[in-house]
Formats: C-alpha cells, structure tokens, sequence
C-alpha cells in the first residue's frame, strides 16, 4: 500500500510540475498586442548598442580621429581586444558615461553602480553580450513577463556591479555580462523546479546548463580584463531571484491555474529585494570606502 500511495504522490507531483511548465510556456501566447512580444530584452539591447555607438565615437574622437573613416579605422583596430596605447583613451571615455570605477564611487557617485551593465568596451564585447541577451532574453521574457525579466535583469546586473566593486576595486568595469548571468541563474532554477517536466528528470537540461555555465566562467580565468567576480554575484543572484520569481503555477480552490509567483503576490518580496540590493551596497561602500 505505501508503495502505491508513494508512486501515486510521483505521478500527482510530475503532473502538477507538467502543468505549471506548459501554462508558464504557453501564458504568452493569450496575450494582445504589445505584451506577446519581448519589448523589454529588445529595447535594452537596442539602447545598449546605440550607448556602445556614442562611446565608440567619443573614443575615436579621444584618439585623434577627425573623420568617420578614421573613427572606423579606430573602432576596427580595437574591434577585438584594445590596443594598449588606445587603453587609456577607452577608460577616461568610459568612466565619463558611467563605468564602474571605486574612487568615485566612494566620492558619491552611486549611478555607477548600475550603469555600467549598460556600457561596453568594443565591438566584441557588445556583440556577444548582446547576441546572449536576445536569445536567452527574448524566451525568458515570454515565460516570466515583462515586468519581472526587467526586476531580474537590473538587480542582478546591479549585484554584479557590488562584486566586482567589492573583489576587484582597482579595476574600471563595464559590461551586461553580469545580468545576463542573472537571467542564466534564474532560468536554471525555473527548469530545477520544473524537472520533472522534462525528459529523464531534466538531468540532460541542466547539465547542458551547467556546462556552458562552466565553460563561460573558466573562460573568464585565461581571459584577461574579464571580471569573474561580476559573472558569478550575477548568477548566484539570478538563481535565488528565479527562486522567487520565476513561474509556478497551482490549481487554485476553483481550479484554474494560480501563478504563486507573480507580482501581485511576491511585491512585497520584490520590494524586499530591491532594499536589499541597496543595502548590499551600503555594506560594500562602508567595507570598501571606509
């Protein structure tokens, strides 16, 4: 008899996680107009490309460029990886808009704590950062919505920033790479919760995840000028924000499905996390600027 009341309760479980996942993937496509497409992920990455514009020709001008031509000549050059007399140039054009630099941080100028996921520092940098954006951010907005892809993303990009204010305070940052480690954390922890509904348990999907989580953080260790720090205080955040956060759906007294985790429920735990972001701040400032 416990045998069949334990394998009923696996079925009931792997049931109900089936029907949470399909009513997350599916609660998109009964939306109108605006709200079925991705709207966020898009203008952040359109704004973040036309911000790396207006840096990169801030920088070409720095170098001595005169000309359109020049400036993407200066662009091309260090397309890649900077050149080391272009370095200096790229940092002071940089820290005007906003890069994470401590010692004004310490002065007073906390912006610098979010602005820098919206800065980067070449072609390279920009096009890859935004090329995960778009394809991870444009599924996992239609699975959390709008409103919570964009709390996930700035808090989890704003975190990044405080650790690699805390663990690397004489390096200047800039960077989404930190959110979108965030977005990473949090979609992992929606696919761990909803496991069951997956094939084999979801073991395949996140050992895959696991992989490129693995992959793209030792990369970071023979790489130079790549802030680990920030990647890693952007997934650890992301994960327990997509613990909080992410879709969980229940048959509610009257059956019809339930998200247990939407705003309107979890708003005083977003508010929560958003002080707590602040106050993590707090504690690195008074650690770090005394």
């Amino acid at each position: 008899m416990d045998n069949i009341h334990s394998k009923n309760v696996t079925a009931s479980r792997k049931l109900s996680t089936q029907i949470s996942y399909q009513a997350a993937l599916s609660k998109y496509r009964n939306a109108h107009g605006l709200s079925r497409y991705s709207w966020v992920t898009w203008s952040i990455t359109l704004g973040t490309i036309i911000v790396w514009c207006i840096t990169a020709y801030q920088f070409a001008l720095a170098t001595g460029a005169h000309t359109f031509h020049d400036s993407m000549i200066v662009t091309m050059n260090n397309a890649i990886s900077i050149q080391d007399k272009d370095n200096d140039a790229l940092s002071n054009v940089l820290i005007a808009f906003g890069a994470k630099e401590n010692d004004l941080i310490n002065q007073g100028q906390y912006w610098r704590f979010v602005t820098p996921i919206f800065l980067h520092a070449n072609l390279l940098h920009v096009g890859l950062n935004m090329l995960n954006l778009v394809v991870l951010g444009v599924f996992l907005e239609r699975l959390v919505g709008h409103t919570r892809f964009l709390l996930i993303y700035l808090v989890t990009g704003t975190i990044s920033i405080i650790a690699s204010y805390y663990f690397m305070p004489q390096e200047v940052s800039v960077g989404a790479s930190g959110a979108i480690y965030g977005l990473v954390g949090a979609y992992s922890v929606f696919v761990f919760i909803h496991r069951r509904a997956f094939r084999n348990g979801g073991i395949s999907a996140l050992l895959w995840l696991v992989f490129v989580i693995v992959v793209n953080l030792s990369i970071g260790l023979f790489v130079p000028n790549v802030d680990n720090y920030a990647h890693v205080g952007g997934l650890l955040s992301g994960c327990l924000l997509g613990l909080w956060f992410t879709p969980r759906y229940t048959l509610s007294d009257n059956k019809t499905l339930v998200d247990t985790h939407s705003l309107s429920r979890q708003w005083p735990l977003a508010l929560l996390t958003i002080t707590g972001t602040l106050i993590l701040a707090i504690i690195a400032r008074l650690f770090i600027g005394g």
